[in-house]
């Protein structure tokens, strides 16, 4: 049988864990905001930017890098963006691009969307320092520059009491849970996690069970959660 789900713990850093905190809360759940990464932006990184005439594209796989990357957009604003989803996109919009487009997927999606869409020439990837995946590597036949831009550090959190189920948003958060994260303390509970990347770390642990959303994005994983379970 199923645990029932009511208590979420929302593991993903700041501002997004607000964001999803109050998704749930119009769902009917009960948000456990207990992030288990901060993001900074890294000092002096916008100042490795290459001149934009030497960028045909730029590829953004996160919100987070969208914002990190903000104090240059006015020079980048006209070049064309490839989004790995549409919260990337949604961001990018916002901060000012003119000229973006939505994989609706994963970083294979991306890939596969640049190698068909972009124009030709070299890509700026503005980013994590450690990305989810591997983009270059993606595009063998593309130059393809990353720019790390904010890095993620493990908060070390205790996980709160009692909470139903955890959603991990990111392979990064999902190695840092399975870090702390007393075995025993995953049993008769529920991991969401965004990919299969995020579900490996806990494969160790004692979940009743470990669902992957069907879309790599918040709204997959809020489909995964299912219906709340009714307040006691």
């Amino acid at each position: 049988m199923t645990p029932p789900i009511r208590r979420v713990w929302v593991t993903r850093a700041e501002p997004g864990a607000a964001r999803t905190a109050d998704r749930l809360t119009a769902l009917g759940f009960t948000p456990l905001v207990a992030p288990l990464l901060n993001l900074a932006p890294l000092p002096g990184a916008l100042d490795a930017a290459p001149d934009p005439a030497a960028v045909a594209a730029l590829a953004l796989t996160s919100p987070n890098g969208v914002e990190a990357f903000a104090p240059l957009i006015p020079r980048f604003r006209d070049h064309p963006v490839f989004a790995v989803g549409d919260a990337t996109a949604e961001a990018a919009r916002a901060a000012g691009f003119a000229d973006v487009r939505s994989a609706a997927g994963d970083i294979h999606a991306l890939a596969r969307l640049i190698a068909a869409e972009a124009p030709p020439g070299p890509l700026l990837a503005p980013g994590a320092r450690e990305p989810a995946g591997d983009l270059p590597a993606l595009l063998p036949d593309r130059p393809v520059r990353r720019l790390p831009v904010y890095a993620a550090f493990e908060t070390h959190t205790a996980a709160p009491e009692p909470f139903d189920a955890v959603m991990l948003h990111s392979p990064r958060a999902a190695r840092a849970l399975a870090a702390d994260l007393p075995r025993a303390a995953s049993s008769a509970r529920i991991a969401i996690c965004i990919s299969e990347a995020a579900a490996t770390p806990l494969h160790p642990f004692d979940f009743a069970e470990i669902r992957i959303a069907a879309t790599p994005d918040e709204p997959g994983m809020l489909s995964a959660l299912g219906k709340p379970a009714a307040p006691v």
